[in-house]
């Protein structure tokens, strides 16, 4: 009697598969339509932006819909750099890098990670981030990164946005999503500091993504 129970279920189960399967290869893959994020603001809490470019072999392995990549720094020299890597649904909504693979490969020894919990608006219970410090020679980049999906959907992992990619592209036929990361270089007993700036910046910029998220549409 439980064997037949439990077949029944995966018969239950592979069957829920192919109707939601099938239902994806009909409903048709959205565009996107309008970037926005490049008009995430260029002054952001006394920070002044300006843009930078990556050399054209790092675009072509990110393989991104949009990139934005700009140093922001304040009137007293603290300089905070962003980097947003945005993947349409047509490209599967995630980049395949991270730190953890692309820091040491261009040598960086990464010393300590974890999370950081920061509160936007939208969010106010918390949303958590990774925090990253890798070494190079003298100089320690202190950084924090995460995945945003649906425009207000924060996930610090991988796993945790491909959940989120899948229920996406089932409820609303659309599963597009974002790299983002923030960090500043420093020397070793500035850390604790640059940790505080970069938190802080990160606040800033979980803000403004919602309202600058791209539009997608078949």
């Amino acid at each position: 009697m439980i064997e037949n129970r439990r077949f029944f279920l995966a018969l239950c189960t592979l069957a829920a598969a192919l109707i939601i399967v099938l239902s994806l290869s009909q409903r048709g893959v959205p565009v996107v339509l309008n970037t926005n994020l490049e008009n995430i603001p260029m002054e952001i809490s006394g920070y002044r932006g300006v843009e930078d470019v990556f050399p054209p072999w790092v675009y072509e392995t990110l393989n991104a819909d949009k990139h934005v990549y700009r140093h922001y720094r304040s009137p007293e020299g603290a300089q905070v750099s962003l980097y947003i890597g945005y993947y349409g649904t047509a490209k599967g909504g995630r980049t395949s890098h991270n730190p953890y693979g692309c820091l040491p490969s261009v040598g960086w020894t990464i010393v300590e990670r974890g999370i950081v919990q920061v509160s936007p608006s939208y969010q106010p219970q918390g949303v958590r981030v990774n925090y990253v410090v890798a070494s190079k020679d003298d100089i320690k980049n202190v950084m924090l990164h995460w995945y945003q999906s649906a425009g207000t959907r924060v996930l610090a992992s991988g796993i945790q946005q491909n959940l989120q990619r899948f229920t996406g592209r089932v409820l609303y036929n659309r599963n597009d999503g974002a790299y983002v990361q923030v960090n500043a270089f420093v020397r070793e007993q500035d850390v604790p500091k640059a940790r505080e700036v970069v938190t802080e910046f990160a606040g800033d910029i979980l803000e403004f993504l919602p309202r600058h998220w791209p539009d997608e549409a078949i």
